[in-house]
This record gives C-alpha cells, sequence and structure tokens, in this order.
C-alpha cells in the first residue's frame, strides 16, 4: 500500500509530506486549494507525462517520491526481483521534472525508464479519477474492467500471446506465398548454373596446372630447340673442364693453386655433367602434341567461358560453386519453411481455440456475475429500475484476434421496459458518473491490488445517495487501502483517516498546506461541507452526528 509522498515544489506546493495508513483515507478541503495535487504528482511517480509548467514558480524543479509497503504484493516484489531492484518490503518511486522540460525517473535510487514506473505502478496502485466514466464509454476499458473482474488475466494475456505468435506466422507465411513464383524462377536458374558447374568438376588446382601445360605445350618446338643447344654446349665444358684437369695432374704441378684448381675443375665437370643429364631429361619430358594441346586449350576455354558468365575471375569460380549451392539449399529450405509454418500455424490455431473457447465461458460466467452486483449497487444509488447487461458480441472474423473470439460491450437502460443500449446513448452526467462507481466499487473486490484511490469519482451525486457511496468505498477499505478525494460530507465521514488541504495566499506567492484533522477539527470540516463558510451549532451537530454514526458501523 502508498505509505508516504513526499512533494516538492510542484505547482502551488512549496514541500508537503503525507502519510497514510490501511482503511480509508479522505482528502478534503475548498475548491481550488489543490486536493487533486497529490494524485497528479503521484501520477508523475507512476509514469505520467512530465510537464515543465508544473514546476512552481520560482524553482528550478518539482521532485516527487512516493513509498510503497510491498508486504503481501508478491507481483510487484517479483517484478523488482527480476531487474535487480528489489530492496526489502519498501519500493520507492521518484521523479524530477526541471523547467527546461528535462524529466528523471528512479526506482528505489536507481535511473529507470517512465515506462518501468508505469508497469511497476500498475502493480502497486489503481487510480480511478472524476473523468473515469468517460473511459468507460470504450469498449478496450469495458473489457479490461471484466477480464479484471473475471480474474482470469493471465488467460487473456495468454490468449493474446498466442493470437499474435499466429498471426506473426501467417504475415511470414502470406510473404513466402507470394514470392514463391519468383523464387521458383530463381531456383530453376540456380539448378542450371550448378548442373553446368557439375559438369564442369573443375578440380583443385587444374586451372594452374592446364595453364603451365598450355605454356609447355604452345612453345615445345622452341624449348626443344633451345634445350639442345644447351645439352651441347655442357657436353663441350665437359670435354674442356676434363681435358684441362688431365693437363693440370702432371706432376710439375704441385702448387696450392695448383691443387685448388683440379679441386675446381673435377667439381666443375661433374656439375656439367649433372646439368646435361637433367636437360636431357627436361628434353624427354618435352612432347610436341597437337592434340594435347587443343584437348588443353578446349579445356581452358571452357573454365573461361563459365567464369566470364559469372563475371568472375577463372580463379574463383569454385567459390561461386559453393555460393550457388548455398542459396539453392536456402530456396529448397524455403518450401521446408512454409510447410513447417503451416504446420505450427495449425498447432497455434488448435490452442488458441481452446484458450478462446475458455476464455469466451468465463466471461459469460463473469459477465452475469458482473450484471447481478453492479445492479444491486445502482440499485442502492437510487437507480433500482436501470437494466445493466454486459454484452459478449462474436467477432466476424474466423481468425485468432488477441482479444478473444468476442467483444465485450457494456449496455444499460434507465428507464423501465427500454432496451438496453450502449452507455454513450443512454446514460446522461450524473447516471454514468453512478454508472461508473457502481462498476468500480464491484469490480474493485477482486482487484489484487493493494491500494485505490478514488478522485471525486462522486462529482454528481448528493443527499442519501453520497451517503450510500460512502458505505461502499469504507466497506471496500476493508480489504485493500482507500484513498479518496471528496467534494461531499457524507462521504468524508466515512473515512478513518481525514486529510485537509488548505491554500495560503499572499500578495507574492501561493502555496498549499495539509493536515491530518481529527475531533473538533474533523467535526467542522464536515460541518463546513455541509453548510458552507458560516458554521451554526445545527450543522456541527450534524457533522457530529454523521461522524459518530459512521464510527459506529463495522469497519
Amino acid at each position: 500500500m502508498l505509505t508516504h509522498i513526499n512533494i516538492q515544489n510542484y505547482t502551488i506546493v512549496e514541500s508537503l509530506e503525507m502519510e497514510f495508513g490501511a482503511g480509508m483515507t479522505v482528502i478534503t478541503g475548498e475548491t481550488g486549494a489543490g486536493k487533486s495535487i497529490m494524485l497528479d504528482a503521484l501520477g508523475l511517480c507512476l509514469g505520467d507525462r512530465a510537464d515543465p509548467k508544473a514546476v512552481r514558480h520560482g524553482a528550478g524543479r518539482a521532485e516527487i517520491t512516493a513509498c510503497f509497503d510491498l508486504a503481501g504484493n508478491t507481483v510487484a516484489s517479483e517484478w523488482l526481483k527480476s531487474r535487480d531492484l528489489l530492496q526489502g518490503d519498501e519500493c520507492l518511486l521518484r521523479r524530477v521534472v526541471t523547467t527546461e522540460g528535462r524529466s528523471r525517473a528512479y526506482i528505489n535510487g536507481s535511473a529507470c525508464t517512465v515506462q518501468d514506473c508505469a508497469e511497476l505502478g500498475g502493480l502497486l496502485i489503481d487510480i480511478h479519477s472524476q473523468h473515469a466514466h468517460q473511459s468507460l464509454l470504450r469498449r478496450g476499458v469495458q473489457r479490461q474492467l471484466l477480464d479484471a473482474f473475471a480474474g482470469h488475466r493471465d488467460l487473456a494475456r495468454s490468449l493474446e500471446q498466442t493470437a499474435s505468435d499466429w498471426l506473426r506466422q501467417q504475415r511470414e507465411l502470406e510473404l513466402l506465398a507470394s514470392a514463391r513464383d519468383e523464387q521458383t524462377a530463381r531456383a530453376q536458374l540456380l539448378n542450371y548454373q550448378l548442373e553446368e558447374l557439375d559438369q564442369l568438376a573443375l578440380g583443385e588446382g587444374e586451372l594452374e596446372a592446364l595453364e603451365a601445360e598450355l605454356k609447355q605445350l604452345a612453345n615445345a618446338e622452341d624449348i626443344l630447340r633451345s634445350a639442345h643447344q644447351a645439352l651441347e654446349l655442357c657436353e663441350e665444358h665437359e670435354s674442356g673442364s676434363r681435358r684441362a684437369l688431365q693437363l693440370m695432374e702432371d706432376d710439375t704441378h704441385s702448387t696450392r693453386a695448383a691443387n685448388s684448381a683440379r679441386e675446381l675443375l673435377e667439381s666443375a665437370a661433374i656439375q656439367l655433367q649433372e646439368a646435361r643429364q637433367e636437360i636431357q631429361q627436361h628434353i624427354d619430358g618435352v612432347d610436341i602434341n597437337p592434340e594435347r594441346l587443343r584437348d588443353v586449350e578446349q579445356r581452358l576455354e571452357a573454365i573461361y567461358d563459365i567464369a566470364r558468365k559469372h563475371r568472375v575471375k577463372p580463379e574463383a569460380l569454385a567459390q561461386t560453386h559453393a555460393e550457388l549451392l548455398e542459396e539453392a539449399q536456402g530456396l529448397a529450405g524455403g518450401d521446408q519453411r512454409i510447410e513447417a509454418l503451416q504446420a505450427s500455424l495449425d498447432e497455434l490455431f488448435a490452442h488458441y481455440e481452446r484458450g478462446a473457447q475458455k476464455l469466451s465461458k468465463q466471461r459469460a460466467k463473469a459477465a452475469r456475475k458482473l450484471e447481478k452486483e453492479a445492479s444491486a449497487v445502482l440499485a442502492t444509488l437510487a437507480m433500482e429500475h436501470c437494466r445493466f447487461e454486459v454484452a459478449l458480441p462474436r467477432r466476424d472474423s474466423a481468425n485468432p484476434h488477441p482479444q478473444g473470439r468476442e467483444d465485450v460491450e457494456l449496455l444499460i437502460s434507465t428507464n423501465p421496459g427500454g432496451a438496453p443500449q450502449a452507455l454513450a446513448k443512454i446514460a446522461s452526467g450524473g447516471e454514468l458518473s453512478r454508472i461508473s462507481l457502481a462498476i468500480q466499487v464491484v469490480t474493485a473486490h477482486g482487484s489484487a491490488l493493494p491500494c485505490m484511490v478514488f478522485d471525486e469519482v462522486d462529482v454528481g451525486i448528493g443527499g442519501a445517495v453520497a451517503e450510500v457511496v460512502g458505505r461502499l468505498l469504507r466497506k471496500l477499505a476493508a480489504n485493500t487501502q482507500v484513498l479518496c478525494v471528496t467534494h461531499l460530507p457524507q462521504v468524508a465521514a466515512q473515512g478513518q483517516q481525514h486529510l485537509q488541504v488548505t491554500k495560503v495566499s499572499d500578495k507574492k506567492s501561493a502555496h498549499t498546506t495539509l493536515s491530518q484533522l481529527g475531533g473538533d477539527d474533523r467535526t467542522r470540516e464536515v460541518a463546513r461541507m455541509l453548510g458552507g463558510v458560516k458554521l451554526t451549532e445545527q450543522t456541527l451537530a450534524h457533522a457530529r452526528e454523521m461522524l459518530e454514526e459512521a464510527a459506529r458501523e463495522p469497519a
């Protein structure tokens, strides 16, 4: 529940602190005193849009801090824990807004996004504003109210996720199907190209070997001629080397230089002999073969032709082959993806149908219960002849819809015998506010939220009906914390805690103060709400009687 709120430099509030307890807390004050400022400031902590104009005049920034007790609120605690923000049973939401328009949000001291604050706020508190009856005209709000009342939010969320998955996969399937003709043409081209490359069957290193062989075959005659000349020269020089060696072997050549020369001549003769043998082997390997030359030329031409078709260098054909094969396999996988998508869609549809049927049954059951309970509350609000219905019209499309197989529409007939119609067509402003309050009170019993705020939801109500409204809110406070901003003494008297907002003005500025009322002070405030500024003994006695009667009622 909400335990504390601190407001600094927000609108006409310079500094304001409020402590809240369990049960029903009423907030009263003169018109324009700033009763709703606390709720507006609280809304900022819960992710509402920040307005730099709301910063108090003369201040650089506004700062609001709200403290919540998480005891028993396992959903909010798990949310915080999953984001490493949990700090015991207390949660602090803080919002800072500057006059330049900058806004910062914090959860337990850690910077976070406004969306995070809104998401967490939805697990901490439920605010019903004086304009809630306007949102009640929207079908989306009506559906959410019924689902919350029925307590099947998890089922509704699961169904929404299943429908979203089905719609996403259906769009993917449609895209794949629409591109199928184009993919088929591409697949045919790829198959032709791959068949051509497969027939070419270019081996690893074959291109380099063929180019080397072509060079040798094309120049065979020149190679043989020059090789024979080299062979002859080697033979001549070998013969000369051996003759020189014989001449130097005479005993007269006994110097060190002569010995060295003999060694060199002998080595040269051996190397020339080995060179001659290598040249001969080279000559033996050269073949003048026109047929082989033609075959090599044709093979290379085939390689070059296919390379030109693919606009790549011949040495890149192997990589091109691999890429085309991968693409062809991917296209083949597209057909498999279509089959898999269709199977998945069938499975999702079956799962959706089971969930949708279950949700429809629960909605129908909850709708009858909501009709009964809301009608009973409306009867206490001087609308006993009102006929309230929850219609569940089926959707036309057979495709999965995120909100289920039916829509939800609240219908009302305020005159006996009249056919129920949509709220916007039938109810007047005052009637709509009472209908809204009745639905909010009834649906709030099923709320898992530990705190509910009602901001002047009793507008347009008075007299005995106002007293009933106060009792309804007090009854509601037995199970959850209720904060109520009101201008009705009948409602204010039902509060277990009473806070008064006062605006103090001078020639330079205006600011709001807050005080907790009890005893005679509270009696005077209720009397003021009953009879105006001038208090009489009669109004004071009436106020005292209202407070005493409310205190005697069971909490």
